[in-house]
């Protein structure tokens, strides 16, 4: 299991053994949200980068999450359909929303590394 790697959207993902892309949101985000209620989770399709593919619902707001790179949607997180909560729960784990196989695997180099992810997030604070 390679690291973390992150967008300016607050998603995390995470590229598994067998080149599959995990995609979730970061505790910063869920935080954010507050308690997660509704999850609708995406079609199994193929997806552009920026395209709006999933929606949360909490008790504060509605949110959107964005297709983080090209590529196909192979599996979601049904477990959230009916315990929208683990994203709450367990945001780097259980409250994963999708899985995908990116056009291009090389285009995550291109996202934040915890590192910078962390400069992003104390730039917010300080904003």
């Amino acid at each position: 299991m390679s690291e973390l790697r992150f967008t300016v959207e607050h998603e995390w993902l995470r590229q598994d053994a067998d080149g599959l892309v995990t995609v979730g949101i970061t505790a910063y985000a869920q935080d954010a949200l507050g308690d997660v209620v509704f999850v609708q989770l995406p079609e199994l399709q193929t997806y552009a980068q920026g395209d709006e593919v999933a929606v949360l619902e909490s008790v504060k707001a509605a949110s959107n999450i964005t297709m983080p790179l090209d590529g196909e949607v192979v599996e979601t997180n049904a477990a959230l359909e009916g315990a929208p909560e683990q994203v709450n729960a367990d945001p780097l784990g259980q409250g994963w929303f999708f899985r995908f196989r990116p056009a291009d695997a090389s285009a995550l180099d291109g996202l934040l590394d915890q590192a910078a992810y962390e400069r992003l997030l104390n730039a917010n604070a300080d904003a």
